[in-house]
């Protein structure tokens, strides 16, 4: 049976008809009587409403004496996690970084032997062939960052005359590549590359 709203247009607060409030000990006494029951009620209605937060929040006041203090060891695992991609990125970047040396080494002795061996047919005499490769292996490897001391520059003709026409003239250079980052260590190399280039010498110069 449903019950109409009750007037409360009559309803005065301050009026002296109005029954008095209870006293502050009647309202303790039901709170005390009334406590569990009002947290059952009051679960009841916050799992309807899918209030799981609120659950949560009331579950931690009661497990809160359970839970342990904390110890020493939290925070240990980011510790660990950061000396170990330490240990493994430093020896990984050093090792990428000689990798591209060796590589840009190989660069730069490809094109030094073919530029010596062009210069070097293009030449009027034996001399001046020989000091104009030099030159030429000297820019090409500055152009890439390599030290000319590291270098040899090595010419072999065939036949022996190296400025008759139709001589083929080779150009061997090297060059040692040292470790990153070692300037101390001398003996030290990464490894020795090395290029060949081979022009014919030309009937008119």
């Amino acid at each position: 049976m449903l019950l109409s709203n009750p007037d409360l247009s009559s309803f005065n607060p301050l009026s002296r008809h109005n029954p008095p409030p209870a006293s502050t000990e009647h309202r303790t006494g039901l709170a005390r009587a009334g406590g569990g029951a009002g947290q059952v009620i009051f679960r009841k209605t916050a799992e309807g409403c899918g209030m799981d937060g609120v659950l949560r929040w009331l579950a931690g006041g009661e497990e809160s004496g359970s839970r342990q203090p904390p110890t020493d060891e939290q925070g240990s695992a980011v510790v660990e996690f950061v000396f170990l991609a330490l240990l493994l990125m430093v020896p990984l970047v050093y090792f990428v970084i000689t990798v591209g040396q060796i590589q840009g080494g190989s660069f730069a002795v490809v094109g030094a032997a073919d530029q010596a061996a062009k210069v070097y047919v293009a030449q009027p005499d034996a001399s001046t062939a020989q000091s104009t490769a030099e030159q030429a292996v000297a820019l090409a490897l500055s152009d890439f960052g390599h030290q000319v001391e590291r270098a040899s520059l090595v010419t072999t003709c065939n036949p022996s005359d190296c400025q008759a026409a139709g001589t083929t003239v080779t150009v061997t250079v090297s060059l040692t590549i040292p470790l990153p980052f070692v300037p101390f260590a001398e003996g030290l190399t990464a490894t020795r590359v090395e290029a060949s280039s081979t022009q014919i010498v030309g009937r008119y110069r």
